[in-house]
């Protein structure tokens, strides 16, 4: 049997040497960075993202309401929470990849026991008389419209004393702490029916210390910190504050819009959650723009539509909708008076310098004409 010889380029040809190379690097756990598909650790121009979406109030209250009859509090269910989910991302489980929106309940004289978590949470008062959440020993009576703060680690429980059903929106950052493998939860004592932290405090204690835009006279060097003092932000101060800059400035994205800021240090409320509100007055058609972060929505009062990505949402009072990041999108009010509440990861983009936006230059800086009469068809579409 004749053995065909093997030329010197066939055995050292640079190939069979890059093969063996890669081989090598395998078998230690290494890899090349060139060997990854073109674009798929770089993205030309902005990255990509995933689609709006939107959830429907009259759809969100039946569930939350049934879930209130089947639910009962205790080790069934410790909260009775209805979460809100981005078909979109499905492996994600929430409403954007950084930021979730869920609607809580407490039926009238219901007590959720006091617990804590890695987790920062906000809660945005939907409906209801009001109800008592004791957060970090203060004790906060909350309203509809009434923004209320728990930052990571601090303890919090509700109880409902009123005779109607309280209804708020719960936004946690709950994404990005599972991601950096930090999620953990603890409960203030072993019976859950009953253990409520004790006030410590007298109801609103942050808010009569920091709330009125002046400060006890203070060492400023020992109260630098990035979580706000202030744990509710009541909505009778925050419609007030909407008005009084309506007088004097718009924005020509967000119309009249104002972020919550920690009073210490003029920066967001939370390390990881920035809270927004805006008001778009009767006949207001905003300019499109789009930016890093990501807006999870709660349409606090009125009705209108959003184009997003040249899509669509009509939206009215309840509905909750969130626009990903670089999404272009514009907001146009057929009614009166609309209030948007919205939370946003931009204090984490912030702190990694991750920061952008765009303004939408085609078209007179809007993606589509809109009659300024024209009311939405039927208010909960995406199209």
């Amino acid at each position: 049997m004749t053995q065909q010889p093997s030329t010197t380029d066939e055995v050292n040809s640079p190939e069979t040497e890059m093969e063996a190379f890669y081989r090598q690097l395998h078998a230690q756990d290494f890899d090349a960075l060139w060997r990854a598909p073109p674009g798929s650790g770089h993205n030309s121009g902005r990255p990509a993202s995933y689609q709006a979406h939107h959830w429907p109030w009259r759809n969100i209250r039946p569930a939350l309401m049934q879930a209130g009859q089947l639910v009962r509090p205790g080790p069934q269910a410790e909260r009775r929470v209805i979460q809100l989910l981005n078909p979109h991302l499905p492996s994600a489980r929430s409403a954007s990849h950084t930021l979730t929106a869920n609607v809580q309940l407490v039926l009238p004289g219901e007590t959720s026991p006091s617990h804590r978590h890695s987790v920062a949470a906000i809660r945005f008062m939907i409906e209801g008389e009001s109800a008592i959440t004791v957060v970090d020993g203060e004790p906060i009576e909350m309203r509809p419209g009434d923004l209320v703060l728990t930052p990571s680690g601090y303890w919090h429980g509700h109880v409902n004393a009123s005779s109607v059903p309280a209804i708020w929106m719960d936004s946690l950052d709950r994404p990005v702490v599972a991601a950096l493998r930090q999620v953990y939860q603890e409960s203030y004592g072993q019976d859950l029916q009953e253990d409520l932290q004790e006030s410590s405090k007298v109801t609103d204690d942050g808010w009569a210390r920091f709330g009125s835009g002046l400060l006890q006279p203070v060492d400023r060097a020992s109260v630098a910190g990035v979580i706000s003092p202030v744990m509710r932000y009541p909505w009778q101060e925050t419609e007030r504050a909407l008005r009084r800059l309506a007088t004097v400035a718009a924005d020509p994205f967000d119309d009249v819009a104002m972020d919550y800021v920690n009073p210490r240090t003029g920066g967001w409320v939370l390390p990881t959650i920035g809270c927004r509100i805006q008001m778009l007055r009767a006949g207001v058609h905003t300019r499109a723009h789009r930016h890093a972060y990501v807006s999870v929505y709660h349409v606090f009062r009125g009705r209108g539509l959003s184009i997003v990505d040249g899509n669509e949402i009509q939206w009215q009072q309840g509905d909750f909708f969130v626009i990903p990041p670089w999404s272009w999108h514009e907001h146009i009010n057929v009614a009166d008076d609309v209030f948007l509440f919205s939370t946003v990861d931009a204090p984490i983009l912030d702190a990694l310098n991750l920061s952008g936006e765009d303004a939408y230059t085609e078209n007179g800086g809007r993606q589509r004409t809109i009659a300024p009469n024209a009311a939405p068809a039927a208010a909960g579409a995406i199209r």
